[in-house]
């Protein structure tokens, strides 16, 4: 399937969009699973930082992501709660799209709308879990490994044993 970029946009996730972000979330990271509730709360938290990208009337893509304090990141499948205050950077929980639309230009897209969010919230950085598998796309974009305590490390070892904590500084 090839996804027009006339047809495909970015758009806020609704309630209603969950059960599908669910399931694009368990084909994309099968090895990361996660559930409806935490989709469902971080949307609840930080509705300004879920998006999903649809395109010929199916779901292509979400970015979740929310306000964020400090370097210890989420641990995975994990409910925060509530949002730490005062926030000082702008967390991505998670960037997914469907294997037809990689490739197109729809990361940079959403990464540059997690920037908006960040830049409306005050925040200069954005933050990110980045899985082993992930990581030269994340260099790629200009994020940059953290220095991590040990804590932090036990942390981001429950998504893999090469998971890093990278940042940027909003562009």
């Amino acid at each position: 399937m090839n996804t027009s970029r006339a047809d495909t946009i970015w758009r806020l996730m609704t309630p209603d969009d969950l059960d599908h972000v669910t399931a694009l979330a368990a084909t994309v990271h099968p090895d990361y699973p996660e559930d409806t509730a935490i989709f469902a709360e971080r949307l609840r938290l930080a509705p300004d930082g879920c998006l999903i990208l649809t395109g010929a009337g199916t779901l292509c893509g979400y970015l979740i992501s929310h306000p964020w304090r400090g370097l210890l990141s989420p641990p995975l499948n994990t409910l925060l709660g509530a949002l730490p205050a005062p926030a000082e950077r702008w967390y991505i929980h998670d960037l997914a799209l469907a294997p037809h639309a990689r490739g197109q230009g729809y990361a940079q897209m959403a990464i540059a709308k997690a920037e908006d969010a960040a830049r409306a919230h005050g925040l200069g950085t954005l933050t990110l879990t980045s899985t082993r598998h992930a990581l030269q796309f994340w260099a790629r974009q200009g994020f940059a490994a953290e220095e991590t305590s040990v804590e932090e490390q036990a942390i981001l070892a429950s998504y893999d044993p090469k998971a890093c904590l990278l940042s940027r500084r909003v562009g």
